[in-house]
């Protein structure tokens, strides 16, 4: 598995663009005996109308087990709705520290990429209220990355730590992948489902994301005034942000293997095709993009399969029986509409950026192009933005690279 193949394929500017739970087997010295876990519930890729509550009501709440010291932890679900306001059920955990004070400031944690269903949970991952560990490396033992980085510090200084799942993990429906709106929704309403526990969770928010949730984080500072509603947001910090409008205008790294038909599709372009489509089923279908091989593949697996192992059925399954991105592409317009109207980097935020580039390589996931043009349209829109590189550390190492410098500029503007 090379880091390619975690490259976030999210550049459709050029024309190329219109182109079992795994089973676990125990053995002792008399027999071998295969020990199935279940697979995710099968369920509908467009979810069926949510009429639970309003944006932010707490729908459930139950503690969970957590090692970090001085912390309650439970996991919830909660109502949101996505950039078309079509309401949604979505899941996540909070973390707070024990104790009675009051006027807590809440942390959102946006979550890189993991996949579009249920197998790609974070919070139904083993010991979820933790320090995130990402799946490149050594002590990985799940298939995604989840948990949250500096998480001890953070409720050490007294923060309230909301982590969505975003829409689609773990709740009905297919994850809307990379809409960075729907996902920032999410990011906010959790905090208004923290404020109905008895944990202390004042109005001050602050939010931090990485790669997929680096654009979740950005788009967290351009939503409207109702979706802050008694909040008051004070800053947000985009670690590596995966932006599509920005990859759209700036085609270039890992975009450019768009333009090679040679190359099987990466698992996170198929991924953003259907996740868009999912936000978007009146106006998009997934044969506009996707041959009927690669609409066979989605169907099958995007409940099932985490971004890693789907990225390794897509290679097999394309060199095996064929192309699974369709060209040309049919409605591309309305795809590149829906796409710009779901994307971070469309509105002057309404609170000052601190983002942090990972420099190593260039940017091994989202490029430092991409990165710097995110900065570069926020700026044109009289945004804030402030800018730390970190040149020696790739997609991965950032996160707790850059946690501490990130903690410390939210601490200064409470």
């Amino acid at each position: 598995m090379t880091l390619q193949r975690r490259t976030f394929m999210a550049g459709l500017g050029s024309a190329a663009a219109v182109i079992p739970f795994a089973v676990a087997c125990s053995r002792d010295s008399e027999a071998k005996t295969a020990i199935v876990r279940p697979a995710p519930e099968v369920k509908p890729r467009i979810a069926a109308p949510f009429t639970g509550g309003a944006p932010g009501t707490l729908l459930h709440r139950e503690q969970v087990d957590t090692a970090i010291s001085g912390a309650r932890a439970w996991r919830i679900r909660y109502a949101s709705r996505d950039v078309n306001d079509v309401a949604h059920e979505t899941s996540g955990l909070v973390v707070a520290p024990i104790g009675r004070d009051r006027d807590r400031p809440i942390l959102s944690w946006c979550h890189g990429t993991t996949g579009l269903g249920d197998v790609a949970c974070p919070s139904a991952q083993p010991d979820p209220a933790r320090e995130l560990v990402t799946y490149f490396t050594p002590q990985a033992t799940q298939q995604i990355d989840y948990g949250v980085p500096g998480l001890q510090g953070l409720i050490d200084a007294g923060w309230v730590v909301c982590a969505t799942d975003y829409q689609g993990l773990g709740s009905p429906g297919m994850h809307q992948y990379v809409v960075n709106r729907t996902n920032a929704r999410d990011a906010v309403n959790i905090a208004h489902a923290a404020r109905a526990l008895d944990v202390g969770a004042g109005t001050t928010l602050g939010a931090v994301g990485w790669s997929q949730g680096g654009g979740t984080a950005a788009a967290v500072a351009e939503l409207d005034d109702s979706d802050y509603g008694d909040l008051k947001l004070i800053g947000t910090v985009p670690m590596s942000p995966a932006v599509p409008s920005v990859a759209l205008r700036n085609p270039t790294g890992p975009a450019a293997a768009l333009a090679d038909s040679s190359l099987p599709p990466d698992s996170h372009l198929v991924m953003m095709l259907a996740g868009i489509q999912a936000a978007n089923p009146s106006t998009l279908a997934l044969s506009d993009v996707f041959t009927p091989l690669g609409v066979e593949i989605i169907e099958d697996a995007w409940n099932i399969q985490p971004v890693h192992h789907l990225n390794d059925t897509l290679a097999r399954l394309f060199r095996l029986k064929g192309p699974v991105l369709q060209s040309p592409v049919t409605n591309f317009d309305a795809w590149k509409s829906a796409i710009a109207a779901g994307s971070a980097g469309a509105r002057q935020p309404v609170a000052p950026v601190l983002l942090c580039i990972d420099g190593f390589g260039g940017g091994t996931v989202v490029p430092v192009a991409w990165q710097t043009a995110y900065s570069d349209a926020i700026k044109s829109l009289g945004g804030k933005v402030q800018v730390r590189d970190y040149p020696r550390d790739d997609h991965f190492s950032l996160p707790q690279s850059c946690i501490g410098d990130a903690t410390a500029w939210l601490d200064s503007l409470l």
